[in-house]
């Protein structure tokens, strides 16, 4: 007898239908998987035997030959076993149930127990779009799955509820649906603005940087505040929206790192340490392709504190990301695109000492050594950042100076108020923030007059401007306009854009 039962495997962020079929036959006992299945899908014969015998139910002692449709489509993980129990016992007869437009997920203990799996939230909003409306999965995806909407999850702690289940006997509850509270980005974070003593322009920066979404670099000596300040950015991102929450939690989830609440319910904020190897930063694997670092960012903030640290190798394979807000990943195990949109926060020393160019501390290395510590960071990388900010030392009056600062929930209002004029400007197109305009954007919503155009053109020949940073300069520019809420950009949004890339084409005479 021939049983089918249908399951999904992802292939990065969508997922694929595999159908799993068993056929029982005559003969000596044998146990067969075929339909490309690696390694840890092949174990689950072990696991599926076991847990069908010590759920008191009976495994066939005859031929059994399981394939994973389609053949051509490579089957990762353990997510699997769920299905070949059930296609078994349909097959045996040893369970007498309609699994039509049912999709099944689950590991299963050698006790019959079913074990959480990753990515069910992609899988089940792909099935979904496929038409499938019924899951059984672990109890513990239950909180991830009760998200989706328009579907029926029923939530199984073991094989033998799951059968009682399909069979009648006991029916198991569906999982009610859940809405997300999604709490305001400030209140969920440790850090804030007015921690951070002086530092205006670094300040101002870091408004603009995420009012829209631009890449910003911090250089200045150790303990003038750049970790502080780029720590304090997720207090002033802008609040998530559900799509971009569930958008966000499918990456999260094929990466096996979500939380007890099963969603990503704040802005993600990465920080690598600098010893992160290109494969953990972007991505990939051995035999699957995971998501990296940068994908794991994907909607929030990648720190990556002590720049010039980093390999330059990971640092040049980021170059196509920051651009394209999406990373293809080609392994042996396949070619898959993750998402990677994301804000580029970075610091770094300006030399070895750390106290070139500072007004309060003398340094010590050569030329040569700066620039050989300068030269680890390449031109291309800097010319992707679009606000490039020099932080000097703070006096000691300023550190203990009884006032207040700033408050991050100040700065995050005018930080939303600009991104919701941006929301409206590319309301009927695939951008979101300013940082994200590509030439058409630029030249509709971009526009200069005479006076502008002078003083971007002699910026341009002065600094010796790439085409890049003419337009992020633009990009930069059409914030602060939003910022002040002017419909059109002028020659002090201009001067204060230039000002954010004069150390970048100072680094590039240095080099």
């Amino acid at each position: 007898m021939i049983a089918k039962v249908q399951s999904y495997a992802l292939s990065g962020l969508e997922g694929v239908p595999v159908t799993v079929e068993t056929d029982i036959s005559k003969g000596l006992p044998a146990y067969e998987m075929v339909g490309l299945p690696d390694t840890a899908v092949k174990e689950s014969k072990e696991r599926v035997k076991s847990a069908i015998r010590n759920s008191a139910l009976a495994f066939p002692a005859h031929r059994i030959t399981i394939n994973f449709a389609p053949a051509y489509v490579k089957k990762e993980g353990s997510s699997f076993d769920l299905a070949v129990a059930v296609s078994l016992l349909l097959a045996y007869g040893e369970l007498d149930a309609n699994v039509d437009g049912i999709v099944f997920f689950g590991e299963l203990a050698l006790s019959g127990e079913l074990r959480p799996v990753t990515g069910i939230l992609p899988s089940i909003i792909s099935a979904k779009d496929k038409g499938f409306k019924k899951f059984i999965l672990p109890k513990a995806n239950e909180k991830e799955a009760s998200f989706v909407c328009g579907v029926e999850v029923f939530a199984a702690e073991t094989l033998t509820q799951v059968v009682e289940h399909l069979s009648g006997v006991k029916s198991i509850p569906a999982t009610e649906k859940r809405e997300l509270a999604l709490q305001s980005e400030g209140a969920q974070t440790a850090y804030d603005l007015s921690f951070v003593k002086g530092q205006p322009i670094a300040k101002r920066a870091l408004e603009v940087a995420v009012a829209g979404g631009h890449n910003i670099l911090f250089v200045g000596p150790p303990g003038s505040g750049k970790t502080m300040l780029a720590r304090a950015i997720p207090s002033v991102l802008p609040d998530m929206s559900f799509d971009e929450a569930l958008e966000i939690t499918k990456i999260h989830s094929v990466a096996g790192i979500l939380g007890e609440e099963g969603i990503v319910s704040s802005r993600p904020f990465r920080t690598p340490h600098h010893t992160a190897t290109t494969v953990s930063l972007c991505g990939g694997g051995n035999k699957s392709v995971h998501p990296g670092e940068i994908s794991l960012a994907h909607g929030g903030v990648l720190f990556l504190d002590e720049l010039p640290e980093y390999k330059r190798s990971s640092l040049e394979a980021m170059r196509h990301p920051l651009e394209d807000g999406v990373i293809t990943i080609s392994r042996a195990g396949g070619t898959v695109t993750y998402p990677a949109s994301f804000m580029l926060c970075a610091s770094m020393n300006p030399c070895p000492c750390g106290n070139y160019g500072s007004k309060k501390r003398r340094c010590v290395c050569t030329p040569n050594d700066i620039r050989k510590y300068r030269a680890r960071v390449s031109g291309p990388m800097l010319d992707r950042i679009d606000i490039q900010v020099e932080v000097d030392g703070v006096e000691y009056d300023d550190l203990v100076s009884e006032k207040l600062e700033e408050k991050s929930s100040e700065v995050k209002k005018r930080a939303d108020s600009a991104r919701k004029i941006q929301r409206q400007r590319f309301e009927n197109a695939n951008v979101k923030s300013n940082a994200e305009m590509g030439e058409r954007e630029l030249r509709k919503f971009c526009v200069l007059d005479e006076e502008c155009e002078r003083v971007l053109r002699e910026a341009f020949n002065s600094l010796r401007l790439s085409a890049r940073a003419r337009n992020r300069i633009l990009k930069v520019a059409r914030t602060i306009a939003d910022l002040e809420l002017s419909e059109n950009i002028t020659a002090d949004h201009l001067y204060e854009a230039i000002s954010y890339r004069t150390y970048g084409a100072e680094l590039s005479d240095t080099l």
